[in-house]
C-alpha cells in the first residue's frame, strides 16, 4: 500500500511539473559503489552509474520503477568504467576519473551547472543559465515524452536487450522530411528501406515529436503543421509513462507502464507486426524465417553460422571454396538485394541454374518473372521468406573433398558378379596348389628317411663282418 501511495505521488508531481529538475555544482561526484547516480526531484530518472552484460557504463535510466530501464548512453560503444573510477563534475565538464589519476570527459563542453529533470533530460549550463549541451539532442536508441528526433539526426539500435552498445538498423528524421529506417551502413535511398512514412519534400525542418500520452506525429516547424500522425496517442498521463525504442530487431515501439501496478512495459504499438521485415536482421548469407510470430534465422544451404549465440552475425561457408565438386541447390519464395555482376535473359529455371555452375565467378543466381537471370557474387543480403514471392535462388554448394577422395585413383569393376567369381577361382587355385606343394614336400620328407635307414643298415653289416674276421 505504501509503494502505491509513493507511487501515486510520484505522478502527481511529475504530472504537476514535468520539467523540475535536480541542480548539479560544481565539485559533485559519483562512484560506482556509493552515491552511485543524480536523481531527478520525483527519483523517477537517474544520470550516473549502470551496469549492463558488458560492464559498468554511464547515462541516463528510470530508476523509480521495478525494473530498471536505459533511456540514454554516453560513450555506448566505449571501453566499460572501472569499477574505481569517479565521475567528476568539474569547470571542464563531466570527467571520468580513474584511480590512477587518468582523466577521461564525458562531455567536451565546460559548464557552470549540470541538471537531471523530471523529463528524463541531462542538461549543461554556461553562466548564463543557456543551454550549451542536453542528451535529448543527443539520443541513442530511445525517445521519452517531450523530446524531438531533429532534421538529419538518428536513433540507432542496441546490440541486444544486454548490450546497449550500437547494433544494426537506424531510424533517420531526413532532411527531406521523411522518416525512414535502414540498416546500419547503407545509402539512405530506397532500395535499403524497410520502413518509411512516405512524407518526403514535406520540407527541411521536419521533426518526429512525442507527446506524453504517446502521441508520436511529424511537425513542419517552418509552417507549424502536424504533416503525419504515426500513434493517435490517447494513453494516460497520471498513472502511466511512455517511451519510445529502437529495439535490437529494427522495430521501433511504443511502450508504456503503469506506475501504479508496478508491472512490467508492455507493447502499445508498433512500426509492424512482420518481424522479418527488418533488412539484414539475419546477417550476411542468412534469411529470415516467421515460425510461430517469432523470427528465426537460416543459412544459405552450404553455410553455417558465424557465432551460434548471435544469429545476426551471419553465416559463412563450411566448406573449402578451393577444394570442392559443385552442384547447385534451389530455395524458393525468398527475396534478397538483388546486386548482379550479370543478368541473362533466360526463361528456363534450368538454363539459369546451369549459367551459374558453368561461370567460376557466379556464386549464386536469382531467377525472378520466369525471364532475368541475376548472377551474384557473395555475400548475399537481407535475404527473406515470401511465400508470396514466386522468385527462385540458386545457390552454388560445394562437396568436402576428404582424406580419402585425394587417394589414388581406384578402377571400378563394371560387373561385380564377375569380380567376385575370379577372386573365388584365384583362391581355390592357390589352396589348391599349397595343399600340392604340402604332399609333395611328405612325400619327399618320407624317401629321405627311408633312404637314410637303409644306408645305416648296410653300414652295421658290414662293420660286423670285419670285426668278426679280426678274431
Amino acid at each position: 500500500m505504501a509503494s502505491i501511495i509513493f507511487l501515486l505521488l510520484l505522478t502527481l508531481s511529475l504530472t504537476a511539473s514535468a520539467q523540475k529538475q535536480t541542480n548539479i555544482t560544481r565539485g559533485s561526484l559519483l562512484t560506482p559503489l556509493a552515491n552511485s547516480s543524480w536523481l531527478s526531484p520525483s527519483g523517477l530518472y537517474a544520470f550516473g552509474f549502470f551496469r549492463q552484460r558488458r560492464g559498468l557504463f554511464i547515462g541516463v535510466f528510470i530508476s523509480g520503477i521495478s525494473q530498471k530501464t536505459v533511456v540514454w548512453s554516453a560513450r555506448r560503444n566505449g571501453d566499460p568504467v572501472p569499477s574505481n573510477a569517479t565521475l567528476l563534475f568539474t569547470r571542464d565538464g563531466i570527467v571520468l576519473q580513474s584511480a590512477q589519476g587518468e582523466e577521461t570527459l564525458i562531455s567536451t563542453q565546460p559548464a557552470s551547472l549540470a541538471a537531471i529533470s523530471d523529463s528524463g533530460n541531462f542538461v549543461l549550463y554556461n553562466s548564463a543559465s543557456q543551454i550549451i549541451w542536453q542528451s535529448f539532442d543527443s539520443p541513442t536508441d530511445t525517445l521519452l515524452p517531450t523530446q524531438q528526433l531533429k532534421a538529419g539526426t538518428e536513433l540507432f539500435s542496441p546490440v541486444s536487450e544486454t548490450d546497449l552498445s550500437t547494433g544494426i538498423f537506424r531510424l533517420k528524421m531526413q532532411n527531406d522530411g521523411n522518416l525512414v529506417q535502414y540498416p546500419v551502413n547503407t545509402p539512405d535511398t530506397a532500395p535499403y528501406a524497410y520502413f518509411a512514412t512516405d512524407t518526403g519534400g514535406a520540407g527541411d525542418n521536419v521533426t518526429l515529436n512525442f507527446d506524453p500520452d504517446g502521441h508520436l506525429y511529424l511537425l513542419n516547424n517552418t509552417t507549424g503543421l502536424n504533416i503525419r500522425n504515426i500513434t493517435g496517442g490517447g494513453y494516460p498521463t497520471k498513472e502511466t509513462i511512455t517511451m519510445m525504442k529502437l529495439d535490437a530487431d529494427g522495430i521501433f515501439r511504443l511502450y508504456s507502464q503503469n506506475l501504479t501496478q508496478n508491472g512490467n512495459w508492455s507493447v502499445a504499438w508498433s512500426s509492424t507486426s512482420d518481424k522479418c521485415s527488418p533488412k539484414g536482421l539475419c546477417g550476411l548469407n542468412g534469411y529470415c524465417v516467421m515460425n510461430d510470430q517469432k523470427a528465426e534465422c537460416i543459412c544459405l544451404p552450404g553455410f553455417e553460422f558465424v557465432d551460434q549465440g548471435n544469429k545476426t552475425s551471419g553465416c559463412e561457408r563450411d566448406f573449402d571454396a578451393g577444394s570442392r565438386k559443385d552442384t547447385m541447390v534451389e530455395l524458393s519464395n525468398t527475396d534478397w538485394e538483388d546486386d548482379p555482376y550479370s543478368v541473362l535473359s533466360l526463361t528456363a529455371k534450368d538454363d539459369c541454374k546451369q549459367a551459374c555452375l558453368e561461370d567460376g565467378n557466379c556464386e549464386a543466381a536469382l531467377f525472378t518473372d520466369e525471364k532475368d537471370c541475376s548472377k551474384q557474387g557473395l555475400p548475399l543480403r537481407f535475404g527473406r521468406r515470401n511465400l508470396q514471392s514466386s522468385n527462385l535462388a540458386f545457390i552454388k554448394v560445394g562437396r568436402h573433398i576428404s582424406t580419402t577422395d585425394r587417394k589414388e585413383p581406384v578402377i571400378e569393376e563394371k560387373n561385380p558378379g564377375t569380380g567376385r567369381k575370379i577372386r573365388i577361382i584365384s583362391g581355390s587355385f592357390v589352396a589348391c596348389g599349397l595343399a600340392m606343394v604340402a604332399i609333395f614336400g611328405m612325400i619327399i620328407y618320407r624317401y629321405h628317411v627311408l633312404a637314410y635307414k637303409r644306408v645305416s643298415g648296410n653300414d652295421s653289416t658290414e662293420l660286423n663282418e670285419h670285426l668278426g674276421a679280426s678274431y
